[in-house]
């Protein structure tokens, strides 16, 4: 079976698509290729054939109107059997693939119009109208695809209720890819954050915690805007931060073997209290204890299976109480780091998700 993946968004070394789909697929003998638009040309890698539409000129709607076409046109010209599409921009063109008599699958990686509400460069009224139109949309297009498949449980139960081929595939990490085995390793005085780096995921409380630390925070990701990384570094507590920027997975696996806990303490916004963010579970995967925020869905798995601490997001203090909690107690932050690491080998790894997800394509085959 010909399979063909497509992004008008994401990069081609994306975690979820291509690490772990993409790649999966290739290793049950699927034929596989990925469209992308960033520019980098094409190429092949791990049995996967990676083809190139040109990176996007110009801003969100340059890659609405126009990227999306070129990924549309080069899907056809592929001519697979099955498309397999991740952005939700290019769902109309999905549609044409299914009207032509190809099987369709969408994946949801985030809530859409919950995401949506968050935004911060949509006005007031545009964040109510926009998420209710959008909805509807969604809901008409995927009901007429032949799968959906959702990043959490949560957008699952939305998607069931119109299309009854829907199933979860959690974003769960590759269960040695960010774990080290070098225990010789000294863990240095300081927690991290790796990630984007965002308002709504808790930034400026983050930063303001780092001046009551007696240690440091290592910030790596990418801001984005000018504004809010200006705005960030003028608070008192940047100077307790060791700032990477953007860093690739091996570096990152470094960073969470030097670490003494990892951060996730995205704020309460719509899209946030029901997902389930990668670096908690690459986190734990790591032997890493995690400070996350309190939301229900989060604590369940935190504190259910005692691997690390939930705060209040919106509080400095009680993320600073968290921190100096890991930073100086070294027992403590052992076992919860040694909970997290079993609890992912014994249930949220990849390799879980991966038979859910091959067994999919074997279903339409």
């Amino acid at each position: 079976m010909k399979v063909c993946h497509l992004t008008s968004a994401h990069q081609r070394n994306d975690t979820r698509i291509f690490l772990k789909e993409c790649i999966s697929l290739a290793k049950a003998e699927f034929e596989v290729s990925l469209v992308v638009s960033d520019g980098m040309g094409d190429t092949k890698c791990k049995g996967v054939s990676v083809f190139d539409v040109g990176k996007t000129k110009g801003g969100r709607l340059s890659r609405f109107f126009s990227t999306t076409q070129k990924v549309y046109e080069k899907a056809v010209e592929l001519d697979a059997d099955v498309y397999h599409f991740h952005d939700p921009e290019l769902m109309f063109y999905a549609y044409r693939l299914k009207r032509l008599g190809k099987k369709v699958i969408y994946d949801v990686h985030e809530d859409l119009p919950r995401q949506l509400m968050s935004k911060p460069y949509l006005s007031y009224i545009t964040k109510k109208v926009l998420p209710f139109l959008l909805e509807r949309i969604e809901n008409f297009l995927a009901a007429r695809f032949d799968l959906v498949i959702t990043a959490t449980p949560f957008i699952r139960d939305r998607f069931l209720k119109i299309n009854k081929n829907t199933i979860d595939v959690n974003n769960y990490p590759l269960l040695e890819e960010l774990h080290s085995a070098d225990h010789y390793i000294q863990k240095k005085n300081q927690i991290c954050y790796l990630g984007g780096i965002t308002a709504i995921r808790g930034i400026e409380a983050l930063v303001k915690a780092c001046e009551l630390i007696d240690g440091e925070l290592v910030l790596a990701g990418k801001f984005n805007s000018r504004e809010l990384e200006e705005k960030v570094r003028s608070l008192p507590g940047w100077k307790k931060v060791k700032f990477l920027g953007f860093i690739n997975r091996e570096e990152a696996r470094k960073i969470l073997a030097e670490s003494k806990a990892g951060v996730v303490t995205f704020l309460p916004e719509p899209n946030h209290i029901n997902a389930q963010p990668n670096k908690m579970f690459e986190y734990m995967s790591a032997s890493l204890p995690v400070i996350a925020s309190h939301f229900t869905l989060w604590k369940s798995i935190i504190e259910d299976n005692d691997c690390g601490i939930c705060v209040n997001p919106a509080s400095p203090k009680e993320l600073a109480q968290a921190m100096n909690t890991l930073l100086n107690k070294h027992t403590k932050g052992l076992s919860y780091g040694k909970n997290g690491r079993q609890a992912v080998e014994n249930q949220f790894n990849w390799a879980v998700e991966e038979k859910k997800f091959i067994s999919q394509y074997h279903k339409l085959a």
